[in-house]
């Protein structure tokens, strides 16, 4: 079985060390380096490109949330752990949007980082059962504004066809030709779908359209 090559950055030394000595009494752990610092994990991780990252939040030079942005700019495929004192959900919240696969409260670590590491190495998200409610209510929260963002199956059928010669480069008296409407009408289908997507300008709407064209 390959191992799980792991790096661990948090500037205090015994929280590295004990964080350590739980994980390499799995055999299939490998820490292959540690950083005392942001900058110094942001480097390694580059250099490495580790399976899992095991950071700290609030770190010297550079902050753990900054890293995982850096990474990520950087195409690196590392996932990342927030080892973290913070209960506080907007903490919580930013670390997850940060692009963080795990959320581990440092003084549930001993029982929670082996696991964490092992879920989050399968693609799954990972967080502290202390603070699980925040993930549930964040879905939830999501999923609300997913329900109320407004989408190609708000409009007509008509609409969608405007939409999708639209995407085709077609000019509005094209449009009317086409579907055998008038010019007007094309207009007003124009400016009703632009309402119902919340888009402002005509170069917003052709954009729109052309990004969603196989959707039409």
């Amino acid at each position: 079985m390959d191992k799980i090559k792991i790096i661990i950055a948090d500037d205090h030394p015994m929280m590295r060390s004990g964080v350590k000595s739980v994980l390499l009494a799995d055999p299939q752990i490998e820490i292959i380096a540690e950083a005392k610092d942001g900058d110094e994990a942001f480097n390694l991780i580059l250099k490495h490109q580790p399976d899992v990252a095991l950071l700290d939040v609030e770190m010297p030079k550079i902050t753990g949330l900054e890293v995982v942005r850096r990474i990520q700019s950087e195409n690196v495929k590392t996932k990342v752990i927030f080892l973290t004192m913070y209960k506080a959900e907007d903490m919580f919240n930013e670390a997850m949007d940060s692009g963080a696969y795990g959320y581990v409260l440092k003084e549930n670590a001993v029982e929670d980082v082996l696991e964490s590491v092992k879920s989050v190495h399968q693609g799954k998200y990972y967080i502290s059962p202390l603070i699980s409610d925040y993930l549930v209510k964040r879905i939830n929260t999501q999923n609300d504004l997913k329900s109320k963002t407004p989408s190609i199956n708000d409009l007509t059928q008509t609409e969608r066809k405007v939409l999708k010669l639209i995407s085709l480069d077609k000019t509005t008296q094209q449009i009317a030709d086409e579907l055998f409407i008038s010019y007007k009408t094309v207009e007003n289908h124009r400016n009703n779908i632009s309402k119902k997507l919340n888009l402002s300008g005509t170069h917003s709407l052709v954009k729109f359209a052309i990004k969603n064209r196989e959707k039409l």
